[in-house]
């Protein structure tokens, strides 16, 4: 949005700077609880491309945050710009130092509604990720920002974009909102299934309906395409086999035999530096060409007949599932890991292959939809993002 193009300005728009129209709050509390603030808000309560703030902490639990914000103004996270953290307030709070709590100086030069927009756009973030400084964790600084400059279009004009804005913004939030309880519906649709079937007395450990349990290669894989396609855990960590950031390892043929994946096989994420994703797993539905897995990763074969590879993965991610495989994972220099053995001990009662397809068909038809909702949520971002582009060439 800067106009270092030198393109013409619409007629009534005027070149400003981010810093004459737009003020930084220093509103402090050094005693948040006791001036009657209940909730602060931190970076990671901020979600990038997410103009909603739908998380927080409390602030009686403890927090030495001070930077006061109001309903209205607007939340940018000056570390790490690049993550693109911006959110507009509907409660009081205090918030982050590595938050600025933006507000509009003259509303009738700019509207306070346009504001979170202009900080949404591509030309704003550059600036602000240009302007950062610091190699672990840079920041941008208020002088920067407010040196950015930008087309400000009048005020009736103004009114006019905001209406729209706010429009494709309703339209993303009630995508991505039906998206979301989608999904819920979906873990509870797994969970009320294994529940209902499930008996310690007669529940089996996880191994007698598995073939083949495997750790994957530890040899160096790289993006030269020699060799196989190896699946790494980048691969496998959105429930899908995601193909799109393949690397290539060489193995002679006793080695790729020992590797080699199929239809039907599971992988579950066995090491990672973070504890969330260790027991993460996706079943593999077809294969682009011959395939192998990496070391990181655990290849698990079931019994088909009475035990489907599809309904395993469900059951491995299913969140009961995944809260008994916690109690198995162990750290060792930073990573977190889990073994065969704490999987081959969980506990099931599979229900029988009628009811297992009968499921995985209500998941599939479900997960058809969830797509359509994501389709539909990408397109609304998209003309969000040609909005941007028609108004400010951004």
């Amino acid at each position: 949005m800067s106009d270092k193009n030198n393109k013409a300005l619409k007629p009534g728009w005027r070149r400003v700077k981010f810093g004459d129209v737009v003020r930084l709050s220093k509103a402090r509390s050094q005693d948040p609880l006791a001036d009657g603030f209940d909730r602060y808000v931190g970076l990671e309560h901020l979600e990038p491309g997410d103009l909603r703030i739908r998380s927080w902490g409390n602030v009686a639990d403890g927090v030495t945050f001070t930077s006061v914000f109001q309903p209205g103004q607007v939340l940018f996270g000056k570390r790490r710009a690049y993550q693109r953290k911006v959110a507009v307030a509907d409660f009081s709070g205090v918030c982050s130092g590595d938050i600025y709590v933006l507000e509009t100086k003259d509303a009738q030069v700019l509207l306070p509604e346009l504001l979170p927009f202009i900080c949404q756009t591509d030309a704003f973030f550059d600036h602000a990720v240009g302007t950062s400084a610091g190699s672990l964790s840079p920041r941008t600084n208020w002088t920067s920002l407010a040196d950015f400059e930008f087309a400000l279009p009048p005020i009736e004009e103004q009114a006019e974009l905001v209406e729209v804005l706010r429009a494709t913004e309703s339209t993303i939030e009630a995508e991505t909102n039906a998206v979301e309880i989608s999904r819920v519906t979906r873990s509870a649709l797994v969970e009320d299934a294994l529940a209902a079937n499930f008996s310690p007395e007669v529940a089996k450990p996880l191994g007698t309906y598995l073939t083949d349990l495997s750790y994957g290669s530890s040899s160096r894989s790289s993006y030269e395409e020699k060799g196989y396609p190896i699946l790494r855990i980048p691969n496998v960590l959105r429930g899908r086999v995601d193909y799109s950031d393949l690397q290539h390892i060489e193995l002679n043929d006793t080695e790729y035999e020992r590797l080699a994946l199929r239809k039907g096989d599971v992988l579950l994420v066995r090491t990672n530096g973070n504890p969330q994703y260790v027991g993460r797993s996706v079943v593999i539905h077809h294969l682009h060409e011959k395939t192998v897995y990496a070391s990181y990763l655990i290849r698990i074969r079931c019994d088909d007949s009475t035990l489907r590879p599809a309904f395993l993965a469900e059951f491995l991610n299913a969140p009961t599932t995944r809260q008994r495989l916690r109690g198995e994972v162990k750290s060792s220099a930073g990573n977190y890991n889990i073994n065969i053995a704490g999987i081959r001990k969980q506990p099931i009662c599979a229900p029988n292959v009628v009811d297992q397809d009968a499921l995985l068909l209500k998941l599939k038809d479900l997960d058809g939809a969830i797509e359509v909702l994501e389709a539909r949520a990408s397109a609304a971002k998209a003309i969000k993002k040609q909005l941007f582009a028609e108004m400010w060439g951004a």
